[in-house]
């Protein structure tokens, strides 16, 4: 009974654990990288294929959005996860095939002009669509049983629409050990989904700290504040462009918005329209509505139960086709425009800047974090000019951030999750944070509560039958990220099969002990697949 630590280790993104207990192999995330990556990253220690199955926290990219990578090398075996994050993961793997298919048809563009090797995208949406053929959808709160000896838990995190930590019991050789995995804990008085659940027993606890050194602060009055954004921008005569993340801010966006309306908060422009144009976050506002009773707070009920839509308003218009996208540069009146993506790196907002930067008369207003880098994080910084679809244009709209806003529990959010522990866990393995944040969390849990604490940096792994470290690895930093070689379609392709070709080893040790008949004919099918393939010419 053992886990190894991948990814998430002393870095924000790439979520992703392997466990092996009760005679299973199994991962709790499998994220994909955003943004710098500082340390190297273990692979996984077995074959793709010989996995049983995959535990999934929450719906964002860092901590599913490798899943479609891991069903190209041969992983077919079942996700489990929460209803509303099965139905969010629809829509956002299928979207990040689609970014991953556009972003290499563009790199490959260049590439063949300057005579560079082809780029290869981590999956296909054919890859996309296979995967989530593998989801299971689990409720809140009910067990589960994966494999015998092992229960499992879905308990609300208050993230995400559909997020969980996730409670795991393993039963092997009599004894049983309770793991317990944060998630992504979320922010207290977030608008729509509830707060954080917490869980009262773990024998081990693997917890996030994205924001383990530091406090959000007094929570502001959003409302009040995008209320008073939005009539200062419309008496200029100007429009209101929010660069927002398409699952998750804009529906609270929506949320605020709905409420200044009803509230009549806006004077002399009280029929102003919101333009929502991101075909990514209409469908998951659908997915939204459709999970009232399993995700929403007692406010957002509170509304439906009066007959009352929380994310919908007169004047809320979206936006599907590219000549929807663009009919909405040409209304003239002073509109509010929603649009991704959150740090205006792609999609459709690159667009809605090019026609409104320019202008003094506008608002940009930024709403969530605008990673460095970014062309937000330059706009927030004070860029004068900027360069959009290889043209100039000059920033004379006014550039403002919203506070506070964050999906995150901040450090006292994180010391109440951990707290509510009735026992003192044997071990907290402290994750998901940037460098020196998961130390200095980790030390606060040893000096305040008490607590056995580390911040394993990827490879470490451990043993949770006898509580002791088989192996604490080193940070190996990664000093050239940008030189990394690209591998060709063909070497891809290869090592696909390769993949496979371990999945048939799993197979076949798997029909150990089937009727005499069964095995022959799956001989013969094998037999004539080598006879096949095995050529000398090539």
């Amino acid at each position: 009974m053992k886990i190894i630590f991948l990814g998430a280790t002393h870095e924000v993104t790439g979520s992703c654990y392997y466990l092996e207990g009760a005679g299973k192999k199994f991962l709790v995330d499998c994220g994909m990288e955003q943004g710098p990556n500082y340390y190297e990253n273990e692979e996984i220690p077995v074959a793709p294929g010989d996995l049983d199955f995959v535990l999934l926290t929450h719906a964002h990219m860092d901590h599913s959005g490798n899943l479609p990578a891991l069903y190209a090398k041969g992983f077919q075996g079942p996700i489990y996860a929460t209803d509303a994050t099965c139905n969010l993961c629809d829509i956002m793997l299928r979207d990040s095939a689609h970014i991953q298919l556009f972003e290499a048809e563009w790199r490959n563009r260049k590439a063949r002009r300057q005579g560079k090797a082809e780029f290869v995208p981590a999956y296909t949406m054919e890859d996309a669509l296979g995967v989530l053929k593998n989801f299971v959808e689990c409720p809140y709160e009910k067990e589960i049983h994966p494999a015998e000896g092992i229960r499992v838990r879905f308990v609300d995190a208050g993230h995400l629409l559909g997020s969980s930590s996730i409670e795991v019991k393993i039963t092997e050789e009599g004894e049983e050990k309770t793991i317990v995995f944060s998630g992504d804990i979320g922010n207290l008085n977030q608008p729509l989904i509830r707060d954080p659940q917490y869980l009262h027993h773990a024998d081990y606890v693997v917890m996030e700290s994205t924001y383990g050194d530091r406090s959000h602060g007094e929570r502001p009055d959003y409302v009040t504040l995008l209320a008073d954004v939005i009539q200062e921008t419309f008496d200029r005569g100007g429009n209101l462009v929010i660069p927002s993340f398409a699952v998750g801010r804009t529906q609270e966006m929506l949320y605020f918005i709905r409420q200044i309306k009803e509230e009549k908060r806006i004077y002399g422009h009280e029929g102003f329209k919101v333009y929502v144009d991101s075909p990514l976050a209409n469908e998951a506002t659908n997915i939204f509505a459709e999970h009232t009773y399993d995700c929403y707070d007692e406010e957002a009920l509170g509304l439906i139960h009066k007959g009352i839509n929380p994310l919908s308003f007169p004047g809320l218009k979206t936006s599907i086709t590219s000549d929807d996208s663009k009919a909405i540069n040409f209304d003239e009146d002073c509109k509010v425009i929603i649009s991704a993506s959150g740090m205006c790196d792609a999609g459709r907002i690159k667009h809605h800047l090019k026609h409104n930067l320019w202008n003094e008369k506008n608002t940009i207003l930024f709403v969530g974090y605008q990673a460095v880098g970014t062309l937000g994080r330059a706009l927030l910084e004070g860029a004068t000019d900027i360069k959009l679809f290889g043209e100039s244009v000059h920033v004379a709209a006014h550039i403002l951030q919203m506070p506070g806003i964050s999906g995150h529990a901040d450090v006292n959010g994180l010391l109440d999750w951990v707290r509510a522990f009735e026992e003192k866990p044997l071990k907290v393995f402290v994750t998901h944070g940037e460098d020196s944040v998961t130390e200095i969390f980790a030390n606060r849990l040893k000096e305040e509560l008490g607590y056995d604490a580390m911040a394993p940096f990827s490879g470490t792994i451990y043993d949770l039958k006898n509580d002791m470290c088989l192996y604490e690895a080193k940070g190996v930093k990664i000093e050239h990220t940008s030189s990394s070689p690209k591998t060709t379609k063909a070497a891809e392709a290869f090592q696909k099969l390769l993949s496979l070709g371990h999945r048939l080893i799993s197979v076949i040790r798997k029909n150990e002990g089937s009727p005499n008949k069964d095995l022959a004919r799956f001989s013969r099918e094998i037999q004539s697949l080598c006879d096949k393939w095995d050529r000398n010419d090539i």
